[in-house]
């Protein structure tokens, strides 16, 4: 199994401030449409096929893989994202909250495995050390919150 994890400050020194419910609105449109946070290409498609009032399913081909997550919405808090098909299983989490200075954080962590590989193989040493490195989630947050405060110029979020 992999888990991985990562924390960055939401407003570093130097960057427009976001609020939590800003954050919150950039975090819900990611987990909604991911072709609007990643590099262009990557994800190929992105639809919410089921919705209820606390859940949706997302169906999306994200690096050539089609997968099927069902996403749930704890508004302002925390976003879970359940690998239901796909290449990966287990759940990753994106989170708000504020540290112990009361500055807001975000924090992504996953506990996953890979189907069809051996746990704990080399597969998944090497998922575990790319999710680890410097281009790994860490990141992808910091991407998520500049494509937010671009989203936010814009006058789209």
């Amino acid at each position: 199994m992999i888990y991985s994890t990562a924390t960055i400050p939401v407003n570093p020194e130097g960057e427009t401030p976001l609020t939590r419910e800003q954050v919150w609105k950039g975090l819900e449109l990611k987990a909604r449409d991911a072709r609007l946070f990643l590099p262009p290409g990557l994800c190929t498609k992105c639809d919410v096929s089921e919705e209820s009032a606390t859940l949706f399913v997302r169906d999306a081909t994200i690096a050539g893989a089609d997968l099927r997550e069902i996403i749930v919405l704890e508004p302002q808090h925390r976003v879970t994202f359940f690998q239901a098909t796909g290449p990966r299983e287990g759940a990753i989490i994106n989170e708000l909250f504020e540290d112990d200075a009361g500055e807001l954080q975000i924090r992504f962590y996953c506990y996953i495995g890979l189907r069809g590989k051996e746990p704990n193989g080399p597969e998944e040493h090497a998922e575990q050390a790319r999710f680890d490195s410097d281009q790994g989630y860490k990141a992808a947050l910091r991407s998520t919150l500049k494509r937010t405060r671009e989203l936010l110029a814009d006058g789209l979020l």
